[in-house]
């Protein structure tokens, strides 16, 4: 056992929750660990990730931490009784950890070794078949293929429940650069004796290549050899490249005929002469056990209807499948999880805890709430749930796509169906409004997502204590979303409370608890505490760096605070090279038109600005309003925003006229877009009225600052900082007009509300 993961067992306690029993196994990747959580007083298994050595480079130890959170994250998101649940995961003392249900049962291959290599009976062939491509059809309707499907991933249970295990490499179907990144290292992708012509070849590989691996498994186990059965592993690639395998019953010709044929047509070498999906199969190995005979087409397929997701009413003709009897009355919550966009910090949004919440009783009974006489609530079946799951998936994904209303429309949807089948207080249902809260923060409604993610926060702590991560997520949302509010001192202090509990249970350098600091330095420098703020965002920057690497966009993201709070310092030499290094990252991760990459770009220009380099800076956001005109549309705000960086520097080079052009188009399309009173376009226009003073109509910029003034005091109130630099303005307008007394006036007025306000003249 490496040092770290030893240390883990003698302490027994992984984030004060998992305590470690037994090892139960041990493979190339790490170990497993039969374990008892103690916040819900049930045994688990714990799979740990071995810690790499220093004989491994950066990259490939951040590939193999990459693809660990992959497998978490993929796997949480299945529910499916063919399918092993996954409650949580996350990292300890350097060490990832992922907590399974613990199965009691025995691998595929654990059965072949029991059996002395012989194969399984022909009915427990048959039954993993079976089971195995339900299981498959679910896994592929979520648009995830495994990938590395073999006997060892494949669990037989005391019960003859079959499970399909470690979806370490799986994928979602559409997500080709993920991928390209994990298998970029030389990380071996799959196994050899088990994997499809095409994942050999590197082609394009998708569900069809799990059918591939099925039929290998379903080789063995019926034979007691897998199809290309040789020492040496590229005469296996060979084979299953070049070699029609030979038929099963040449080797045990009990076998029955049909089961014969389905493996060979799931050994196709091209994934077209396959089964088309696992439903298919499933139908296929139902008609031969029944001894049914399916109507072939003259090029020898079945004739199928098009696949329907399991579950959907109607969607099956005749009977549906008898579940097996460990099914009854058994209610499951479901965990579905989403992903940061590739490049963007966004924060992990997984749900709750997954597994076993309530048996055939109330649910309320588990959140405290009272049940009245006689009115239990029904138990929803295992197929709804999953239907909810899906639909919860979709919403997240609609999101991701910035479809924020859409998506907050299935997410309220979702909530109020999970609520009435599971309770106000089910993990599930609390996922669900939090990301309904989620959808409201980014279309503006922060009160709205301010109340949804407070009742998720006080829901969770009832359900899963203070200090669960999922609690303090929420909580921390709460803050995100007081920061959106202005309400900074507020927001401040849960930062600080849920960092301590962060701290506590998950350690310094957490990625959740270095995402607090981040939010929490961030907090920081709009309470005007820069100095705190840079020394914390510098902080949190080195580790993130030492953790993630440089040019890992969470790095970069807290790279680009430290710019800022360097800049409001007053630091601008430093602000200018720490923008540029976080330019030079993200073109190279993210690319040179990605929008981070784009916002940094635009800050070199704010810093070059600052430090007098006007020509630079005016070519700058030249070339950067094309590209995001390009990119965006010459409407877009940050479009817009760089040309208004172009009219303030045409101003500085004392190009005035230029300037005031620049700056009415820009203030005209402002208003257009974003509104006559929205604060861009106030901003734009003071420029018009700064441009119409350099150039002396003095009578035109006061009637354009008083516009802004009063817009300002309508909106932000008398006394506020932005209000009363519009009435400073306005007062030097009147100055150079001559009107020396009302000026004085003005001056006075603005003078004392500073002092009300304690802001120093």
């Amino acid at each position: 056992m490496t040092g770290a993961t030893a240390g883990m067992a003698e302490t027994r306690l992984i984030q004060s929750r998992y305590r470690l029993l037994d090892l139960i196994g041990r493979g190339g990747m790490g170990e497993v660990w039969r374990a008892r959580d103690e916040s819900l007083g049930r045994q688990v298994a714990v799979k740990c990730l071995k810690p790499m050595g220093p004989q491994h480079d950066q990259d490939f130890t951040r590939i193999l931490r990459e693809r660990f959170r992959r497998e978490a994250r993929v796997a949480a998101a299945l529910q499916h009784r063919g399918v092993t649940v996954v409650h949580d995961f996350g990292e300890y003392e350097g060490v990832l950890y992922l907590v399974m249900e613990l199965l009691d049962g025995r691998n595929l291959s654990q059965l072949l070794e029991d059996n002395e290599q012989q194969p399984l009976p022909v009915d427990v062939v048959v039954d993993i078949a079976e089971q195995v491509a339900d299981a498959l059809g679910y896994t592929h309707q979520q648009g995830i293929v495994h990938r590395d499907l073999k006997p060892a991933n494949i669990m037989r249970l005391a019960d003859g429940t079959v499970k399909i295990c470690d979806f370490g490499i799986a994928r979602l179907g559409h997500d080709i650069s993920v991928t390209s990144r994990l298998t970029g290292v030389g990380i071996a992708m799959g196994t050899p004796h088990y994997m499809s012509p095409e994942q050999i070849s590197g082609g394009q590989i998708d569900h069809r290549s799990d059918l591939y691996s099925l039929g290998c498994v379903l080789y063995e186990i019926a034979t007691g050899a897998p199809p290309f059965d040789l020492d040496d592993a590229w005469g296996v690639l060979v084979g299953h490249r070049d070699t029609q395998p030979e038929p099963l019953r040449r080797h045990r010709a009990e076998l029955p005929g049909f089961l014969d044929r389905v493996v060979l047509e799931l050994l196709a070498k091209t994934p077209e002469q396959r089964p088309a999906d696992a439903g298919d199969l499933r139908r296929r190995i139902a008609l031969g056990r029944t001894s049914g005979q399916p109507h072939l087409d003259p090029a020898g397929r079945v004739r199928l209807a098009p696949p329907v997701p399991v579950g959907l009413p109607g969607g099956r003709t005749g009977p549906l499948p008898r579940l097996p009897g460990w099914t009854r009355g058994m209610t499951s919550g479901i965990k579905a999880t989403g992903s940061t966009s590739p490049g963007l910090p966004m924060p992990d949004h997984s749900a709750g805890l997954t597994g076993e919440w309530t048996t055939g009783t109330d649910v309320r009974a588990c959140t405290g709430a009272a049940s009245p006489a006689g009115d239990e609530r029904p138990t929803p079946s295992p197929e709804h749930l999953a239907i909810l799951a899906g639909r919860h998936s979709a919403g997240i994904d609609l999101g991701r796509l910035g479809h924020w209303d859409e998506a907050g429309e299935v997410h309220r949807a979702v909530a109020a169906e999970r609520e009435h089948a599971l309770g106000a207080d089910h993990p599930d249902t609390l996922a669900s409004r939090y990301e309904v809260g989620f959808t409201l923060s980014r279309t503006g409604r922060a009160s709205d997502a301010l109340r949804e993610f407070g009742l998720v926060a006080d829901g969770r702590e009832r359900t899963l204590g203070p200090d669960h991560p999922e609690t303090l997520a929420a909580r921390q949302e709460v803050a995100y979303v007081l920061g959106q509010l202005d309400r900074h001192f507020e927001a401040h202090q849960i930062y600080t409370a849920v960092l301590v509990s962060r701290e506590r249970s998950m350690g310094p350098d957490h990625p959740d608890t270095l995402r607090c600091r981040h939010n929490l330095a961030f907090n920081l420098s709009r309470l005007g505490r820069l100095e705190d703020s840079y020394g914390m965002a510098h902080e949190v920057a080195t580790a993130r760096a030492r953790l993630l690497g440089a040019t890992h966009p969470d790095t970069l993201v807290t790279r680009y605070e430290v710019g800022y709070t360097l800049g409001r310092l007053g630091r601008w030499a430093e602000a200018l090279q720490t923008y540029r290094e976080v330019v030079e990252g993200r073109s190279r991760v993210l690319g040179a038109d990605h929008p981070d990459t784009l916002a940094a770009r635009y800050e070199v220009g704010i810093s070059l600005g600052r430090l007098g380099r006007s020509a630079e800076a005016l070519e700058l956001y030249r070339v950067l309003a094309d590209d995001r005109t390009r990119v965006s549309g010459p409407d877009d705000p940050e479009t817009l925003r760089a040309r208004h960086g172009l009219g303030v520097n045409l101003g500085r080079l004392a190009r005035w006229e230029e300037a005031l052009a620049e700056s009415r188009e820009v203030c005209a399309t402002r208003s257009r877009v974003l509104g006559a009173d929205h604060a861009d376009t106030l901003v734009s226009r003071r420029e018009v009225a700064v441009g119409l003073g350099w150039l002396g109509r003095w009578a035109e910029a006061l009637t354009v600052y008083r516009q802004v003034a009063e817009a300002r005091t309508r909106l932000l109130g008398a006394d506020h900082p932005d209000v009363l630099a519009s009435r400073n303005d306005e007062a030097h307008c009147l100055e150079q007009l001559g009107r020396d007394t009302e000026a004085v006036g003005l001056y006075r007025q603005v003078a004392a509300l500073r002092r009300q306000r304690g802001i120093p003249s």
